[in-house]
């Protein structure tokens, strides 16, 4: 069987100039990184291919700078994290193509490490312009692209030098793809998805996507909101998308025809207002009270939800299913992940999850290493989801 993408099994980098894209886009404080996940996400391909003998030559953006080099988004800082990470020696290179960086590159030896500064201080980058990608391309003799999470932007260093040189992913990317083909691509049925969050509609590509590939939907967040009030309950001062009903009710529509089982709360926990410890107490979707509003899924839905994940073979999960970050309305969340952490370790599921809010939870539930994966890419894992193709993934393909 061919596998759909080039990895560095295919790649011969002994001496080779690797141009190696990552995702270095960390959070820092007075130019200290205060979060290094994103390093060692990366940290595998780095100490692989300076091990086999290549030139690794680290391509990375870092924040928005507006219109060239400014010293505030500068690479710089990030460079001894790296070092940290991998416990070796990282070079900085002040400018990321021409005579600075074709020169630092050129005293590399087999096995150094180089970071380039900032991709986005050329306005080339963003707006993948093919004389931009030819300057990138000179620097290297191999492409590898280790930032799934910025595969959904068709940028110079993302996507445009994967047609000038032989292109492969990382091992991060790979996992990823790995995974991501576990949820959606082949799964092993039953599936369900948990789609949470605030808004219906930043993610109706997403349950319509959904609605085709799985057998169980379940939805919750403020989204549920706006469907429980197009089967026309009341819903309070819960925050719902009136206007979105139609929408809802033709999602309903399609996960129907596809035989998709859409499973929507059946109570809820509600108060007067959304602040931590708040008073608070569960009542029938029925019967929300006018002067109150729904901020979490009740008792009774959570054991649905669990009931649910009992009989799938597969979960993926974007978005928590109530206002995680406020307590007591945290607890359908952490339930639900407790849940299926416990499936996943036992052998009976496949877990995938992503997001921001998705990782957050699964973190202060502390079994985020007890799912199959969870992915750290926000909008490149939502467009995953919702069935489009992202550039720097298809330019990978094994052609």
């Amino acid at each position: 069987m061919t596998k759909p993408f080039r990895t560095l099994d295919d790649a011969d980098v002994a001496g080779k100039r690797v141009l190696l894209r990552v995702d270095l886009n960390v959070p820092t404080e007075n130019g200290r990184v205060t979060d290094k996940t994103r390093i060692e996400r990366v940290a595998e391909t780095m100490k692989e291919i300076a091990d086999k003998g290549g030139k690794v030559i680290l391509l990375a953006h870092f924040g928005r700078p507006k219109g060239g080099p400014d010293e505030a988004n500068s690479l710089r800082p990030v460079a001894a994290a790296v070092a940290e990470v991998i416990g070796r020696p990282v070079g900085f290179c002040a400018d990321c193509i021409g005579k600075t960086a074709a020169d630092a590159i050129g005293t590399m030896r087999n096995g150094d490490i180089l970071l380039l500064e900032n991709t986005r201080f050329y306005k080339g980058e963003e707006k993948n312009d093919p004389a931009h990608v030819e300057e990138l391309a000179k620097l290297g003799d191999i492409y590898v692209n280790d930032a799934f999470s910025a595969a959904h932007r068709a940028h110079a260093s993302t996507e445009g030098l994967a047609h000038k040189l032989p292109a492969h992913a990382g091992r991060a990317m790979q996992k990823e793809l790995e995974a991501l083909s576990l949820a959606l691509g082949t799964p092993g049925r039953p599936v369900a998805a948990i789609v949470g969050g605030a808004k219906v509609s930043t993610k109706l590509d997403l349950l319509g996507n959904l609605a085709s590939k799985v057998d169980i939907l379940i939805i919750g967040g403020g989204m549920a909101n706006t469907f429980l009030f197009a089967e026309g309950k009341g819903v309070g001062k819960s925050l719902c998308e009136k206007d979105l009903a139609d929408k809802a009710r033709a999602i309903a529509a399609a996960a129907e025809k596809a035989k998709c089982r859409i499973l929507l709360p059946v109570d809820a926990t509600v108060a007067k207002e959304l602040k931590a410890h708040a008073p608070a107490h569960v009542v029938s979707v029925d019967h929300v009270p006018e002067d109150e509003m729904i901020l979490d899924i009740g008792p009774k839905s959570v054991a649905g939800v669990e009931e649910a994940l009992s009989h799938v073979k597969t979960l993926v999960w974007n978005g928590p299913p109530g206002a995680f970050e406020t307590p007591p309305f945290d607890e359908a969340t952490l339930a639900i992940a407790r849940t299926a952490a416990a499936l996943t370790k036992a052998g009976k599921l496949k877990s995938v999850a992503g997001g921001g809010d998705t990782v957050a939870a699964l973190n202060e539930a502390k079994v985020a290493g007890d799912f199959t994966y969870v992915s750290a890419a926000g909008g490149a894992f939502l467009e995953w989801m919702e069935g489009k193709a992202l550039p720097g993934v298809e330019a990978l393909r094994a052609k």
